[in-house]
Order: structure tokens, then C-alpha cells, then sequence
């Protein structure tokens, strides 16, 4: 897991906006049903092309099951919304993130206003 977090740092820009999309297997039918929409996905996601203000960083699947994570940037959100209507199969997640590093210097900026109030 540390490894994962020291990548996903290596992987971020100074300011850059990135999001975590992450995907979970929707309820199917019938075990015939359940075959079909893996074909259907596997047909589908294997003909996309990422448009080109879509950067994958990373994209792995959680192993023995359907779903996995991405950590992408893409500057348009209707982008994004048109990635996770593309395999209604999933149940899609979508989060901004940023680095620890980031985070860090935000919550310090604020102490720091928090600290300076005229206390009452």
C-alpha cells in the first residue's frame, strides 16, 4: 500500500487536478445474463480510445472480481461522465484527489488563518 501512495506521488504535478475513478460489478441476472455483459464489456471497452484530454496514470483491476481503480486527469468533466456511462454494467465512483503534499500545505495555510482570529 505504501508503494501504491509513494507512486501515486511520484504521478502527481505540482498543481495538476487528477480523480480516482473507481468501478464496481452492478448486480446481473441469470449466469448466461452475467457472461453476456462481460462479453459486452470486454467488446466495448476493447474498441474505446481515450480522448486525448484523458490521461491514464494508473488503471488496475481489483483481483477476483469486476472493478478496479483508476487515477486519471482529464480537464473536462463531461469527458469523464461519458467514460463511466460507456459500460452501464458498473456502478462508477468518481474523486478528486490530491497529494499528501498538497493536502498538507492546504491544512497548514489554514491552521495558521484559524490561529490568527480575534478570539471572542
Amino acid at each position: 500500500m505504501l508503494k501504491l501512495a509513494v507512486r501515486a506521488l511520484q504521478l502527481f504535478g505540482k498543481d495538476e487536478m487528477k480523480y480516482v475513478i473507481s468501478w464496481f460489478e452492478r448486480p446481473q441476472g441469470s449466469p448466461i445474463e452475467y457472461e453476456n455483459a462481460q462479453k459486452r464489456i470486454l467488446e466495448v471497452f476493447g474498441q474505446w480510445k481515450a480522448p486525448g484530454n484523458f490521461k491514464i496514470d494508473f488503471f488496475v483491476i481489483r483481483v477476483g472480481e469486476w472493478g478496479g481503480h483508476m487515477l486519471m486527469e482529464c480537464d473536462d468533466l463531461v469527458t469523464i461522465h461519458k467514460f463511466c456511462s460507456m459500460l452501464p454494467a458498473f456502478v462508477f465512483e468518481v474523486h478528486p484527489v490530491i497529494t499528501v503534499e498538497q493536502a498538507v500545505r492546504g491544512e497548514l495555510e489554514v491552521i495558521a488563518w484559524r490561529d490568527g482570529l480575534k478570539q471572542k
